[in-house]
């Protein structure tokens, strides 16, 4: 079981707004997961990003791997962008 950091959609059509999740890679973007460790909110200006780290590193730390979006987003929140 190949477990992904990434990101699943919700609000309402045409306001997104995500939360940042652990979930095998082969379940579909909304469906099931294993943790939330955060959201994501591209329609504030700036973006707002908020992470649990210690969730985050605990997770790495099992072998979770990002994809690329959320590997971005990351590292936008840990330079304060």
């Amino acid at each position: 079981m190949a477990v992904r950091i990434r990101l699943t959609r919700l609000g309402r059509k045409k306001k997104p707004f995500y939360r940042i999740i652990v979930a095998d890679s082969e379940c579909p973007r909304d469906g099931k997961f294993l943790d939330i460790l955060g959201t994501y909110d591209p329609l504030q200006d700036p973006a707002v990003i908020k992470v649990d780290n210690e969730k985050l590193q605990d997770w790495m730390g099992k072998g979770a791997l990002p994809t690329t979006t959320v590997k971005s987003l990351l590292k936008k929140a840990a330079t304060g962008e």
